[in-house]
């Protein structure tokens, strides 16, 4: 049952997915993932236009980004006893969860999954999400035997400081998806500093 809005867990969505635990086991700063560029963050205005209509609610149990390899299931997330968003397991490289309380992937609204950008053994399901690249595919299959096709609209990494909750998190009149994980700068006593976020919306649907 759907009880929260996407405000519910502004601001706290990622913070247990940042621990850089692979970078701060084995020194490998230089191998941290791939940021986006400042291009990848201006939106085209006809993306803020163009959008399919949006689908019934129904939960979503895989997600796939060709451009970055990501073919992973989705587990259904809720919020942990402080109200930030649970995580999946660490161990568990190749899986991504969805906010189970909000959106469903092609509803019309804000629908949010998130994923470790690495884990102790290396880098996880999102490791790539600073590299996706404006108008790519983010394929959503859902429970009701759907499939929710997304593009992306921009691809900006921000400073947990600085973290834009309304942008990312705020309702949308047409169905949107946001991709979460971490990224910035990196420290060894803090972990990453910061959040990537890919911003979709849905385009299609088979």
């Amino acid at each position: 049952m759907r009880r929260f809005g996407n405000a519910a867990i502004a601001g706290v969505t990622v913070v247990a997915l940042c621990s850089g635990a692979w970078l701060l086991r084995s020194g490998a700063e230089t191998h941290a993932p791939p940021q986006p560029s400042a291009a990848e963050a201006r939106v085209d205005p006809r993306a803020l236009r163009s959008a399919a209509p949006a689908l019934p609610p129904s939960p979503p149990d895989r997600i796939r980004i060709p451009s970055i390899q990501v073919n992973a299931p989705l587990m259904d997330l809720g919020l942990t006893p402080s109200g930030s968003l649970d995580v999946p397991p660490a161990a568990r490289k190749n899986l991504a969860g969805w906010y189970e309380a909000g959106t469903t992937p092609g509803e019309r609204g804000t629908a949010i999954v998130a994923g470790h950008v690495d884990n102790a053994d290396g880098p996880a399901v999102f490791y790539d999400l600073g590299a996706l690249k404006k108008g790519a595919a983010i394929e959503v299959d859902r429970r009701d035997g759907g499939v929710a096709v997304f593009t992306v609209d921009a691809v900006e990494v921000y400073d947990a400081k600085d973290f834009p909750d309304e942008k990312v998190y705020g309702a949308k009149p047409r169905p949107e998806l946001r991709v979460i994980t971490c990224g910035g700068g990196y420290s060894r006593s803090t972990g990453y500093q910061g959040n990537v976020v890919a911003f979709a919306h849905l385009t299609g649907s088979r």
